[in-house]
């Protein structure tokens, strides 16, 4: 799977960890920055992403800040991405099975690595259900084209 990746300066050492993990599995990754520590804006990295998801240049995203909520805002504002905050397994489990979430928001400040990687591996393994969710998230698809 191809996957395209970000951060601010704030989440950059998670990107870096996530990077290896998502390589050592096989995965394809697009890293779109930032480069390093330095002051680094959370929007840049975050949209770039869900560009790259929602065009079809990745096959999911991933996104890190600080506490996650701003890159997930962020990228929430593109059309066709589908952003979600994740904090638990569990998060990242029913936000694919009924939201078809594409682009994973993390927060730098609140994982450990154990919980993380697995959060990860089930976001990106976990297949999306369709049915009844299907018709929701085609309400958001609609909504976005129609406005």
């Amino acid at each position: 799977m191809k996957i395209a990746i970000g951060s601010d300066h704030r989440g950059y050492l998670l990107k870096e960890r996530l990077k290896e993990l998502l390589s050592g599995d096989g995965h394809e990754v697009v890293d779109v920055g930032t480069d390093s520590t330095d002051p680094a804006d959370y929007p840049d990295s975050a949209i770039s992403v869900a560009e790259k998801t929602a065009g079809g240049e990745a096959d999911r995203g991933i996104v890190i800040c600080g506490s996650g909520i701003g890159t997930s805002i962020a990228a929430n504002k593109v059309d066709g991405a589908r952003a979600a905050l994740c904090r638990t397994v569990d998060d990242a489990r029913m936000t694919r099975r009924h939201n078809d979430s594409n682009v994973l928001a993390l927060s730098e400040s609140s994982m450990d690595d154990e919980r993380l990687e697995e959060m990860v591996r089930v976001w990106l393994e976990t297949e999306f259900d369709g049915g009844r969710h299907q018709r929701r998230v085609d309400k958001i698809t609609d909504y976005e084209k129609n406005r």
